[in-house]
This record gives structure tokens, sequence and C-alpha cells, in this order.
């Protein structure tokens, strides 16, 4: 922490900024300290529900934090600025049926979208190849299941008959694809980390959402927020050999409660996040320059 900190104080003289933004994490600590040194404002912006170590530490070093939701901003005080979570403008401007054509799908079934984060989620993988041929003839799946298990997953798809291969789209992983993705689908499986938050609700897209069990009660929080505004439903990792199925399907089968999670969703949306914490940080780099003179 020591070193970098140094580091960071001499990137701070030679590039001489006018304001600094962080996001938390441990490597952030040495930004905080050497711009607090400086005397440049520093926000910090705040994903997630509930602060980590470092962003408790580094908010006392900061002018302004930023959260995603009012429920957050009582950590922080006066410091705190709502601001929404900020997402991709194409996630904002991507119709539901342009995304189904550029992935492949048919516009008139129901679309199901599930992934793991960047690397995947083998339980959730395991899961869902166990309920495959109960899922197909009810729906598209899009299922994005990481580099680890991508053999299996290529193989599961290799051997399902052709009348429901076509309806099964399996990646191991999608860049400038998960846009489409996200605005094609009517529900999706999921971990809960921060994005979930912002992407879910910029979509309007009900979700089940499996918390993972070693994220320091990040994910539960994220989970319990949709659920307790009744945008999303929340199974225990431990239970979806059993109960991913039959959730899926219960969703299926009742078009308007699924329509009732993604309108739930979309009233969290903040469209304007990005643009609100840009306002934040402008404001005080032309604060730090008048005060300059």
């Amino acid at each position: 922490m020591a070193r970098g900190a140094r580091q960071c104080a001499a990137l701070l003289r030679d590039y001489r900024p006018d304001v600094a933004l962080i996001t938390g994490g441990y490597v952030t600590v040495p930004v905080a300290w050497a711009a607090w040194r400086a005397h440049v404002p520093l926000v910090i912006y705040l994903p997630d529900l509930t602060p980590g170590l470092a962003v408790r530490l580094t908010a006392r070093l900061a002018t302004r934090v930023a959260v995603s939701f009012p429920e957050v901003a009582r950590y922080f005080g006066r410091k705190a600025v709502v601001t929404g979570y900020p997402v991709r403008p194409e996630l904002l401007q991507t119709d539901k049926n342009t995304a189904r054509f550029a992935l492949g799908l048919a516009a008139d079934l129901p679309v199901l979208l599930v992934f793991g984060g960047s690397r995947g989620a083998r339980s959730i993988n395991r899961a869902l190849l166990d309920v495959l041929p109960d899922l197909l003839p009810r729906c598209q799946v899009v299922h994005i299941s990481g580099q680890l298990d991508w053999p299996q997953v290529s193989q599961a798809a290799a051997a399902l008959p052709p009348t429901l291969g076509g309806r099964y789209h399996a990646f191991a992983y999608l860049h400038d694809e998960m846009v489409q993705a996200l605005a094609a689908a009517d529900l999706v499986v999921a971990r809960a980390g921060a994005s979930t938050l912002g992407e879910f609700p910029a979509v309007g897209l009900a979700s089940i959402l499996v918390p993972y069990p070693y994220a320091g009660q990040h994910q539960e929080a994220n989970a319990a927020y949709l659920a307790e505004r009744s945008a999303a439903l929340v199974l225990e990792d431990g239970r979806l050999a059993t109960d991913l199925g039959p959730t899926i399907l219960g969703l299926l089968d009742d078009p308007a409660r699924l329509a009732a999670l993604g309108c739930a969703a979309a009233a969290l949306a903040r469209p304007d996040a990005a643009l609100n914490i840009a306002g934040e940080l402008e404001r005080l780099a032309g604060r730090k320059g008048l005060a300059g003179g």
C-alpha cells in the first residue's frame, strides 16, 4: 500500500488531474490517499448496496460518494449523492425484436437467458443442462457458460435432438453481443453481482437470481433488494438442482407474473445515471479550477 501510494502520488504530479474517480476495491486505496494528499477532489462510485472495507476507508477522504440507490446514502451522510447505476447506452437503445434477429432467435417464442459471470457458474450450468429437455419445448435458451464448462456444454448441445437443438444457443462468452442477449430475453437466470442492479432494470428484465455463496454477502443484499421490490425471485445455490427447473417453468406458465416482475424491474431503472456521475465530476473539477484562480 505504501509503495502504491508513492507511485500514485508520482502519477498525480505528472498528470495533474482536476478530479479523481474510484469505484472501490483495495487497489483504489493508494489512489484515494494520493488524491487527498494532493488536494484533488475525490469521487467514489459504489455500485453495490453495501460498502466494502476499501470504500468505508476511502470515504473518509472523499468529497462525494455516488451511490446507485437512496437506501445506500445513509452510509455516507452529507457526502452521498444518489446517481443510479450507469449502463452502456446501447442497452437503453436496443429493441427486443432487433436483438432477437441479431442472435438468430425466433420472435414469437419466450427467451431465457442464463449466465454466471465472465468465468461462468458451474452450479448454474449443471442445473440448466439437467432441465434442458423440459425447458426447450417451452422456450428458447441463450446460455453463456464461461470457458471452464464449455466442453461439457458444447457436448450437451450436440446431443440434443434436432427438434430441440435449434432452440438452444450456447456460447462460452459474449462480448458486444451481451447487449443483444439482455435486450432479447424475457427472463434471466444469473448471479447477483452489482451489474444486475443496473442492467436488468434498464431493459425491464425479470430475473431468477442465485447469489454466489462466497461473495461476502454483497450478492445476497443485491438479490434481496430486487426481490423485495417484486423484480426478481431468489434461489439458493445449494438448491439449484431441485428448484431451478420448476421455478423457470412456473414463470413461463404464468405470463402475467413474468410481466409483473419485468415491470417492477423497469420501475427501478435510472437511465440518466452515467450523466449524473459525469455531472458530479464536472462540478468538482470546475470548483477546483475556480479555487485555483
